[in-house]
């Protein structure tokens, strides 16, 4: 009797999850674009963990690399252009600069592509996982032909993007607190 209210608990979570899922992109989407004050200690705290998390995805690729061909080469490739879209998102912020604060407003356009990049890949990720768990034959490797790679790329986009994101906000803040244009 515990195993199946265990496994109702657990089917439920799981499809609560799913229902829950566009609402959790539009509340993500809203955050991402809002207009916030450049608090130093934050954006510190916000590039040392993105700074971890990047270190910690790029070691996992280079081990999945073994088994998945190609997951760190792609997931390099994801790192770098995120860190370009990064650059970009910097330029295209609105920064507001008074005496005594700096605000900035992420793009919108730039925010909502990249929620709908790791939405997609998700989305394709099951997808594809799904298919190939149904169709691999038993010497190829079911893992392999998920698309592994392809996700791991497109979780160290988000990363890169984040990182020069941060990077940038974390200069602009000490540029403004010199007095610096």
């Amino acid at each position: 009797m515990p195993f199946i209210a265990v496994a109702v608990a657990l089917v439920g979570g799981v499809l609560a999850l799913i229902a829950l899922m566009p609402l959790s992109l539009v509340l993500r989407y809203r955050a991402g674009t809002a207009r916030r004050p450049a608090r130093r200690w934050v954006t510190t705290i916000n590039l040392v963990a993105v700074s971890v998390s990047a270190a910690l995805l790029l070691m996992v690729a280079g081990v999945t690399s073994y088994w998945i061909p190609m997951a760190f080469r792609y997931t390099l490739t994801g790192f770098a252009g995120g860190c370009l879209l990064g650059l970009l998102g910097l330029w295209l912020s609105r920064w507001e600069e008074t005496p005594r604060s700096l605000h900035y407003t992420p793009s919108r356009a730039l925010v909502l592509a990249i929620t709908l990049v790791v939405t997609a890949r998700i989305l394709y990720g099951f997808w594809r996982s799904w298919h190939a768990w149904h169709s691999t034959p038993g010497d190829a490797s079911w893992l392999a032909a998920s698309g592994a790679a392809g996700s791991l790329a497109a979780g160290a986009l988000v990363l890169g993007y984040y990182l020069a994101y941060w990077a940038g906000v974390w200069r602009r803040i000490r540029r403004h607190r010199r007095g610096s244009p």
